[in-house]
């Protein structure tokens, strides 16, 4: 007698359905999106890889390969999938307490359970999670991000920094006097030009007017719709080379960044050591489902695209989490800062997200 199979849900990318009826028009769009989400998560992803307790690579290859996945099987319009800040505490803790080559093996792990979570239609249990618990779940992720820039922020000099929250302010109570002056100013007027520059472009904004007044707001009109990240990125890392100014750098710190795409390697794989990893296993896959389908969630209630497929989206994640680590990625999720940009630069399908993974591998 066969064994009975569950209902399972159809395999069916959002892709597909786009592309019955694509047209140039939705192709520049898409180009244009695509390009400056491009843009927009090359820092990022360098900087939750460092943060996490790794090689600035390892983000950008999440951003490419897991990005290219999400966008090609995923099962919402405008999602993009990549690392994630949400992501920092638990892969640092891991790497902390398992290692790197463990990391890899409990994320290709939880992709396999994301990918079985949305075969057999469970993506929707996400709304039954209560918001109180999402809401105080981001906000320790927050506090704990937080302190973990204040070393680089200070410009302390720490080889590394332990896994957990008092031990860590501990260390940098320690190290106090290492504290550099040029690295708290840099890092202080990036994050006040995240806040600025986007209000200096409001309609009623005085520095709007002033330009209008001066006859100059239409010569700089595209300037205003430059990412306020790509424009600290860019001006703070042209002070800092023209003033020579003594911090570090991702060159001084690893090396720089490879030149070229990654190569697939095989992790130590065994079951013995899958048993051990089950809670980590269990972590990235819950926070991987329920971040990904809020901000799907998020992009359906900013666009104007038929609502996400919450079981087709979970099975892209689980692919994209299963591929990642076979190139020294880190786990895939979807992104809220990059998914608003994208729909913000007026992304027409999933074909925006497609361009994005691929102007990352060009940047590289």
């Amino acid at each position: 007698m066969l064994p009975v199979i569950p209902p399972h849900a159809p395999f069916r990318p959002r892709l597909f359905q786009h592309l019955q009826g694509y047209s140039k028009a939705n192709l520049a769009k898409d180009i244009g999106a695509g390009a400056t989400v491009g843009i927009v998560a090359l820092p990022l992803a360098m900087a939750f890889a460092i943060a996490s307790g790794l090689k600035p690579e390892a983000g950008l290859w999440t951003a490419i390969i897991g990005g290219l996945l999400v966008s090609l099987l995923g099962g919402s319009s405008v999602q993009i999938g990549g690392p994630a800040g949400a992501f920092i505490v638990i892969v640092y803790g891991i790497v902390e307490r398992y290692g790197l080559a463990n990391l890899l093996i409990a994320t290709a792990s939880a992709g396999v359970l994301l990918f079985l979570l949305g075969f057999f239609k469970l993506g929707s249990l996400v709304r039954y999670v209560p918001v109180s618990v999402v809401i105080g779940f981001t906000n320790g992720i927050a506090v704990l991000i937080a302190l973990s820039q204040v070393r680089d922020w200070l410009g302390l000099d720490i080889a590394k920094m332990p896994g957990d929250f008092f031990s860590q302010i501990k260390v940098i109570a320690l190290n106090l006097g290492s504290f550099n002056i040029y690295a708290f100013a840099l890092g202080t007027a990036c994050v006040l030009g995240l806040f600025i520059w986007p209000r200096l472009w409001k309609v009623d904004s005085a520095f709007r007017q002033k330009l209008n007044d001066l006859s100059l707001l239409s010569a700089l009109q595209e300037t205003s719709r430059m990412p306020a990240p790509v424009v600290a990125l860019v001006s703070m890392s042209l002070l800092a080379w023209a003033l020579s100014l003594p911090v570090e750098t991702i060159g001084s710190r690893f090396g720089g960044i490879p030149q070229g795409l990654p190569s697939f390697a095989l992790p130590d794989f065994s079951w013995e050591t899958v048993k051990l990893l089950v809670t980590p296993t269990l972590t990235i896959a819950m926070l991987g489902a329920i971040e990904s389908l809020l901000c799907a969630r998020v992009a359906d209630q900013l666009s104007d695209f038929p609502k996400h497929d919450p079981n087709q989206e979970l099975m892209a994640q689980g692919v994209a989490n299963f591929a990642v680590p076979f190139f020294g990625g880190m786990p895939v999720t979807g992104t809220i800062a990059r998914t608003v940009t994208n729909i913000r630069s007026g992304a027409a399908s999933p074909v925006a997200g497609i361009v994005h993974a691929l102007t990352l591998a060009l940047v590289v």
